[in-house]
C-alpha cells in the first residue's frame, strides 16, 4: 500500500499485534480480491453487521492505495452521528468534539471547519457508502494501523472516559436573618403629674410613732389629711421636678398637766399633755402642750439631668420644710439620682417604675429672739427617699401610681430628736 506501507509502520505492527496471540491465532479467512479484512477492538467489521462471518460482505476496500470503509457500519461503534444528504451527496460524521464533511466523488474532508485534501475521496460500492478509514477514525479518536503479514486493518478505538464530576461541595445554607418586627411606635411623654395619699407613721418631738391622719380621719383638730405629689416637665436632656409630701398627725399623749393649760406646762394632773423637748442649746427643757394635730410639709425642687436611658437623671435640689406649730421654715440645698417613670411606649409596656434618693447636707433656718431667749439657729441634714411603680390605662394619658416614700432628718444644731416621716402611698397621675 502506498504511503502507509514502510517499515516503521511495520516494524511497530509486528511488534503491537502480530505477537500479540489473539491476533496470531485469527483465520481471516480469503477475502474478495481487493478487499482487505477490518479488526476493530477484536472483532470484525463487515458491510452489514447482520451478514454472518462465512457470509461476509464487503469490509475494506483498497482504491487508489487509500483503504476505504463501511461508513456506518464503522463510525456509529464508535459513538458518531452519519448523515447523508442525497441532493448534495454530502457525508456528515458527528460526535461530541469532532465533525467531518465530505461529498461522494470529491478529494476533499472538511474537519473541524478547516479544509483538508484527501487521496481519495467517498465512493459508493455495490449501494454502500464507502469513506477513507484513517483520517475519519483518526479525526474520531481512534488508532489505526495495517498490518502487512496478515493483511489486515486494525482499528482501536477506546472511548474516553469522562472525567468525574468533582463531588460538590455543598455551601451551607445559612438562614436567612429575621427581620425583627417593627419597634411600636413610641409616644415621648414631656411632663406628668400625680397626687395620692399616704398612711405613714412619724417620729419626732411630739410623736412616737404616730400615724399619718388619712383623709382627716380619727384625733382632734381641724380637717385634712397626708398626702404626696409631684411634677415633672423634660426638656431633653434636662427635667424639672417638683415633690411635695405633706403628714398630718395627732401629737402623742405622754402626760398630764394641772387646769388650765399654759404656754409651756409643767407637770401635773387632770388634763392629758404632750410633753415635747424645747429648741435650744442644751441642757433643753421640757414643756408640755395640749395635744393637737400637727401637720409638716416638705417640698423641694430639682434641676436634673440625664445620663442613662431610659430616664435616669441626676440632679441638684432646693428644699423648704414647714409646719403648723410655730418652727421657721427649714431650708437648704442638695443633690442626688433620679429615675422618672416611662411612659414612651405605655400600649406595650404599660407598667414602669420610678425612684429617687436625694441628701441635703444642710438645711436650717433661725429661730427669732424672745424676750426670755436670744434667736437661735437650728439645722438639720435630711435624707428624702421614694421607690414606686406606675401602670398606664391602655393609651390613655391615665394611670394608677403606688410605693413608698419617707425622709430622715439627723438633728445638728439646737433642735431636740432626730425626726422621720414614711410610709406607703397610692394615687392617681396623667402624663402630656
Amino acid at each position: 500500500m502506498k504511503k502507509l506501507v514502510v517499515a516503521a509502520l511495520a516494524a511497530m505492527a509486528g511488534a503491537l499485534f502480530i505477537g500479540a496471540p489473539g491476533y496470531a491465532a485469527m483465520d481471516f479467512g480469503s477475502p474478495p480480491s481487493g478487499q482487505i479484512p477490518i479488526l476493530y477492538n477484536d472483532h470484525h467489521v463487515y458491510a452489514k453487521p447482520d451478514v454472518l462471518r462465512n457470509a461476509r460482505v464487503l469490509a475494506a476496500l483498497i482504491r487508489n492505495g487509500t483503504m476505504l470503509v463501511p461508513l456506518r457500519s464503522m463510525f456509529e461503534q464508535m459513538g458518531a452521528t452519519v448523515s447523508y444528504d442525497p441532493a448534495t451527496k454530502g457525508v456528515t460524521v458527528q460526535k461530541s468534539g469532532a465533525s467531518i464533511q465530505l461529498t461522494l466523488g470529491k478529494n476533499e474532508a472538511i474537519i473541524n471547519g478547516e479544509s483538508r485534501p484527501l487521496d481519495q475521496g467517498p465512493i459508493m460500492y455495490r449501494g454502500v457508502m464507502l469513506v477513507p478509514v484513517r483520517v475519519i477514525s483518526e479525526t474520531m479518536g481512534a488508532y489505526v494501523e495495517w498490518v502487512p503479514s496478515q493483511r489486515v486493518v486494525v482499528v482501536r478505538y477506546a472511548p474516553a472516559t469522562p472525567v468525574p464530576a468533582a463531588t460538590p461541595t455543598i455551601v451551607p445554607t445559612t438562614p436567612p436573618t429575621p427581620t425583627p418586627p417593627p419597634a411600636p411606635p413610641k409616644s415621648p411623654y414631656n411632663a406628668y403629674l400625680q397626687g395620692g395619699v399616704t398612711w405613714g407613721r412619724v417620729y419626732n418631738e411630739f410623736a412616737a410613732g404616730q400615724n399619718d391622719r388619712v383623709f382627716g380621719s380619727g384625733g382632734s383638730g381641724s380637717g385634712g389629711g397626708s398626702f404626696v405629689a409631684a411634677g415633672a416637665y423634660l426638656l431633653d436632656p434636662f427635667a424639672v421636678k417638683v415633690d411635695f409630701r405633706q403628714d398630718r398627725y395627732d401629737t402623742t399623749v405622754n402626760g398630764q398637766v394641772t387646769s388650765p393649760y399654759t404656754l409651756c406646762s409643767g407637770p401635773g394632773t387632770g388634763l392629758p399633755a404632750t410633753f415635747f423637748t424645747v429648741l435650744g442649746p442644751p441642757p433643753q427643757g421640757q414643756c408640755g402642750v395640749q395635744p393637737f394635730t400637727a401637720q409638716q410639709s416638705t417640698t423641694d425642687v430639682r434641676l436634673e439631668y440625664k445620663v442613662a436611658d431610659p430616664h435616669i437623671y441626676i440632679g441638684a435640689g432646693y428644699l423648704w420644710a414647714s409646719n403648723n406649730y410655730g418652727y421657721p421654715q427649714l431650708r437648704g440645698f442638695g443633690g442626688g439620682l433620679e429615675k422618672l417613670p416611662d411612659f414612651d411606649a405605655v400600649r406595650t409596656q404599660p407598667l414602669s417604675w420610678f425612684g429617687s434618693v436625694f441628701y441635703y447636707p444642710t438645711v436650717q433656718n433661725t429661730y427669732p429672739a424672745t424676750q426670755t431667749s436670744p434667736a437661735t439657729k437650728l439645722e438639720y441634714q435630711v435624707l428624702k427617699y421614694d421607690i414606686g411603680v406606675s401602670y398606664n390605662f391602655g393609651s390613655s394619658p391615665i394611670y394608677i401610681y403606688g410605693g413608698f416614700s419617707g425622709d430622715k432628718y439627723t438633728a445638728k444644731q439646737n433642735v431636740p430628736i432626730d425626726q422621720t416621716h414614711s410610709g406607703p402611698y397610692l394615687g392617681l397621675g396623667v402624663h402630656f
